[in-house]
């Protein structure tokens, strides 16, 4: 197999220590998450840490689509976050990405980042619903999601765990991540609520972003909240039956632990 590797212009690797890190891939580095899909590892090289994540080799179907008609997911993920922070929206500092392809096939893809070290995710506010700043949490990231919405960024990944959060002072930074999955459009208002959808199907936290938005936009609370909890039951609703579908049809695939 060929392979491509597109490096960032104000980044220190090279083609030489990209190479290096992906041969020390498999067998060093911490794993971040299950690696049940896509595989994401932090790895040290020469004295900096990088977030590497791997994706998972596609269908066949895809080999072809992403070899000839589609940009690959770690292309995307580059791409993408080059367009976040022109925009003004944090995101881990994109580093390179790279592609293994044969003459009619697509085969591996990676995408590296500078680590980024950070102090939690929107998932705390849901396992810690009495954590401190709850309220100015979830306040400030329903601003912050309103300024994407504001700039034409529809982040279709918007799930608990895809913002980084940095606390300074009292104030929160958000970081996106898990990038492939991006459009970049005016939004109607019912793809601004439906947004949300992914976060939490927690009516408490719903209460909330739903009271903030609705300012933001300068709606009345109760309609947006209505909205908002619409697209959450759709979305929880629509994500148990995939589920059930899955546990049916596919029992014989086995997570990894």
């Amino acid at each position: 197999m060929s392979v491509k590797i597109h490096i960032h212009k104000n980044s220190i690797l090279t083609s030489e220590s990209i190479q290096l890190m992906l041969s020390k891939f498999s067998r060093e580095g911490e794993l971040i998450g299950t690696g049940y899909r896509n595989v994401i590892k932090i790895l040290d090289i020469e004295g900096e840490y990088y977030n590497i994540k791997a994706f998972k080799v596609p269908i066949l179907v895809n080999k072809i689509v992403y070899r000839f008609f589609r940009k690959s997911k770690a292309e995307r993920s580059f791409l993408y976050a080059e367009r976040l922070l022109e925009s003004g929206v944090l995101t881990p500092s994109p580093e390179a990405y790279i592609e293994y392809t044969s003459f009619f096939l697509f085969g591996k893809s990676y995408y590296i980042t500078k680590q980024l070290s950070y102090d939690f995710t929107i998932r705390k506010l849901i396992d810690e619903p009495q954590c401190d700043d709850y309220d100015s949490i979830l306040r400030q990231f329903t601003q912050f999601t309103y300024q994407l919405h504001e700039k034409g960024i529809h982040f279709l990944d918007h799930s608990p765990g895809n913002t980084l959060i940095i606390k300074q002072g009292n104030k929160y930074k958000f970081y996106l991540v898990d990038l492939n999955r991006m459009e970049f459009k005016t939004l109607s208002y019912d793809e601004r609520l439906a947004n949300f959808a992914r976060l939490s199907p927690k009516d408490y936290m719903l209460d909330i972003i739903s009271d903030e938005y609705a300012k933001l936009i300068n709606k009345p609370h109760e309609e947006v909240r209505e909205r908002m909890y619409f697209f959450s039951e759709k979305f929880s609703s629509s994500f148990k039956k995939r589920e059930a579908f899955k546990k049916k049809y596919y029992f014989w695939r086995k997570k990894k632990k």
